[in-house]
C-alpha cells in the first residue's frame, strides 16, 4: 500500500477522491443544519454540529487502526504534536471558519479559502527542503485562484464584511498550517493514527466550544443524525487519504487539488438542493483549476523533485 500511496497515479486519484468527498460537505452540510433545526447565524450549534461530526469521525478511524496494528493510542512522545495538528487543522480552521461564515459571502469565503493552496506553495519551501517554489507553481496557483474567481461569477471582496473576511483568512492560514503540520506529524508515524487523535483532540474542542457558546442540537430526527454519520464518514475517510497523501509526497503538490473543492460543492449543490450548476462558468472554472493543478505537477516532474 505504501508502494502505491508513493505514486504520481495514487497523488492524482486519491487527490481527487478527496477532494470530490469534501464537496459533497457543502450541500449536506446545509441539509444537516435543516434536519436539526439550526439557525443561520447560531454559531454555538454550528460549531457543537462540526465538533460531533469531526469526533465521530475520530472514532469511525479507530477500529481501522485497531485491525491493522493492533493498538489504536499513540505513544506518549506522539501525543503533542497530534493534539497541535487536531487545535489548527480541525479546531482552529472551523472554529473561525464558522465565525466568518456569521459576517461575511459565501462567495468571499470561496474566494479567501482558495488562498490556502497559495500559502502552502510559498510556504512549503521554508519548511521542506525538496519541495521547491516555482515560476510555474505560482502561474498554477494563480490559474487556480481564476478559477474559483469563476465558478463566483467574479466575486470579490468588499469592505463591509472585514470582520468576517479577517475571521475566514484566519481559518484560511490554520488550513495551510494544517497541511505543513501534517507533513511533518506524519514523519516516522502511521498517518491512520494521526488522523483519527486529530479528529478526536479537534472535535472534541470544538464541541465543547459550541456548549459553552450555547448551541443544542435535537438528535430526534433519524435523517438528521443519518447526515451527520455520512458527513463524519466522509472526513474520516478523506482525512486518512489526504494524511497519508502528505506523507508521501509535497505539499504544495497535494494542497493545489484543494482549489477543485469549491467546484464540487458547487456542483452536487445544485443536483441535491436543485440550484443553478449547469453554466458556463462551471466549466470554465473547471478547466482554469485543472490547468493550475497540471502547471504545478509539471514543475515537480521537470525539476526532477521526484517523491518524498
Amino acid at each position: 500500500m505504501k508502494g502505491f500511496l508513493r505514486t504520481k497515479t495514487a497523488a492524482v486519484v486519491l487527490s481527487l477522491l478527496c477532494t470530490l468527498l469534501w464537496g459533497t460537505a457543502f450541500p449536506f452540510i446545509k441539509l444537516g443544519y435543516s434536519e436539526f433545526g439550526v439557525a443561520d447565524g447560531d454559531v454555538g450549534a454550528m460549531l457543537l454540529f462540526a465538533g460531533c461530526r469531526f469526533f465521530l469521525a475520530g472514532l469511525m478511524v479507530l477500529p481501522v487502526i485497531a485491525v491493522k496494528r493492533g493498538r489504536g493510542v499513540p505513544r506518549k512522545q506522539d501525543l503533542m504534536p497530534i493534539l497541535v495538528l487536531g487545535l489548527v487543522m480541525t479546531a482552529g480552521q472551523y472554529f473561525f471558519s464558522y465565525i466568518g461564515l456569521g459576517f461575511t459571502s459565501g462567495a468571499n469565503t470561496s474566494i479567501i479559502t482558495a488562498c490556502a493552496s497559495f500559502l502552502t506553495v510559498l510556504a512549503a519551501p521554508l519548511f521542506f527542503r525538496s519541495d521547491r517554489l516555482t515560476v510555474l507553481k505560482i502561474l498554477g496557483c494563480i490559474l487556480g485562484f481564476g478559477g474559483v474567481l469563476v465558478i463566483n461569477q467574479g466575486g470579490s471582496l468588499s469592505g463591509d464584511t472585514f470582520f468576517g473576511d479577517c475571521m475566514v483568512f484566519v481559518s484560511t492560514v490554520c488550513a495551510a498550517a494544517g497541511n505543513l503540520i501534517s507533513k511533518k506529524v506524519t514523519t516516522g508515524r502511521d498517518p491512520l493514527l494521526v488522523t483519527s487523535w486529530q479528529l478526536l483532540a479537534g472535535g472534541g474542542l470544538l464541541s465543547v466550544t459550541g456548549l459553552l457558546w450555547g448551541g443544542r442540537l435535537d438528535f430526534t430526527s433519524l435523517g438528521g443524525v443519518a447526515i451527520l454519520l455520512w458527513l463524519s464518514f466522509v472526513s474520516a475517510a478523506a482525512f486518512s487519504v489526504w494524511t497519508a497523501l502528505l506523507k508521501y509526497h509535497p505539499a504544495s503538490k497535494i494542497s493545489v487539488y484543494t482549489l477543485l473543492i469549491p467546484v464540487f460543492g458547487a456542483t452536487l449543490s445544485g443536483l441535491l438542493l436543485d440550484e443553478p450548476v449547469f453554466r458556463i462558468e462551471t466549466l470554465i472554472s473547471l478547466i482554469l483549476i485543472a490547468a493550475g493543478i497540471a502547471l504545478v505537477n509539471v514543475t515537480i516532474k521537470a525539476k526532477g523533485e521526484g517523491h518524498d
